[in-house]
């Protein structure tokens, strides 16, 4: 079994490439899906409400995401300590449902939006990177809502994403069109497959 780990940027289009991928066979698991789980759980709640307090939640006790992004991405202790708590519990989930797919001719892909920042990148067999310019990332994050000034915050927060694309076995560039982007995770997803 061929474990890969798939990241980028803010806004750069891991969640564009990541079903291009199932839908050539590999089974992939998307590690931000996973958070959104972990905050819907008391325990995971309660610490989170022992880190930031009540204010990031609304009166019905569900978690105000927007006010914890607010807070974490301009504190960068505040952001790592929660990342401190929701990392392990991640890879435990992952760890999980990859032994329940353990089957040696598999590639699994997962996404992790801090694989390089957090030194990550040894838990995965291979890392691919997906990249695009900068003002083509705040393009697509503003078309979804998010503004510059927020956007930024969390691209500060992030590796550069040039040293991201070195450490990476793979790039693939997405500033391109779908069937460009298309086309590269084709060839990787070959390599992947007969390499496992």
């Amino acid at each position: 079994m061929l474990l890969v780990g798939l990241t980028g940027n803010y806004g750069m289009g891991k969640s564009t490439v990541l079903p291009m991928f199932k839908k050539l066979g590999v089974i992939t698991i998307d590690a931000d899906n996973i958070v959104e789980s972990l905050l819907t759980e008391k325990d995971v709640l309660k610490k989170v409400k022992g880190l930031l307090g009540e204010k990031v939640f609304y009166k019905n006790g569900s978690l105000n995401k927007k006010k914890v992004a607010d807070l974490v991405f301009q504190d960068d202790v505040l952001r790592h300590t929660l990342e401190d708590i929701l990392h392990p519990l991640v890879f435990e989930r992952i760890n999980f449902l990859s032994d329940e797919i353990n089957r040696k001719d598999k590639v699994i892909l997962i996404a992790v939006p801090l694989l390089y920042e957090r030194g990550y990148e040894d838990r995965f067999d291979r890392t691919i990177t997906v990249h695009t310019k900068e003002k083509i990332a705040l393009n697509r994050l503003k078309k979804d809502g998010i503004t510059k000034e927020k956007a930024l915050l969390r691209l500060k927060a992030q590796l550069p994403i040039d040293e991201k694309n070195k450490r990476s076995d793979f790039v693939i560039d997405n500033n391109g069109t779908i069937e460009e982007t298309m086309a590269q995770v084709k060839i990787i997803c070959k390599k992947l497959l007969k390499e496992a």
